[in-house]
């Protein structure tokens, strides 16, 4: 009496796991489909972030050589000024003062060195000491 419901259970047992194995076996099969379709996925998104790359390299080198490129203006234009003040001899014991005034020399240090009277040298002392 008990050996056809024990085989019954058995059967049922034998069913599940023939179920489950079935299902298991689809799911392996299917993995390295979908393991393709993410290696794809990250390839893309590899050539996506290389082109992106590339794309900042290329910024970052034109800013250095625009970078440069002002240095280079720069100079020159702090050349030519330079040029211009020595050209100028009226100009340059008032530049010479302005440098002065701005390391701390004294209305006394100015009319000396640079020939300045005691009003233009007042004067100086008020234009750049503040600066």
């Amino acid at each position: 009496m008990n050996e056809p419901w024990l085989l019954l259970v058995l059967g049922g047992l034998l069913g599940i796991l023939l179920a489950a194995l079935a299902v298991l076996f689809m799911q392996v099969r299917r993995l390295p489909v979908e393991q393709q379709q993410q290696e794809a996925r990250l390839q893309a998104r590899l050539e996506q972030l290389s082109r992106e790359l590339a794309t900042f390299q290329q910024g970052s080198i034109r800013m250095g050589e625009e970078i440069t490129a002002l240095r280079q203006q720069v100079k020159r234009l702090e050349d030519k000024q330079l040029k211009l003040e020595q050209h100028d001899p009226q100009s340059l014991p008032y530049n010479q003062a302005a440098r002065l005034v701005g390391m701390g020399a004294s209305i006394e240090d100015l009319t000396q060195s640079c020939g300045l009277s005691k009003a233009e040298a007042e004067l100086f002392v008020k234009l750049h000491a503040s600066r």
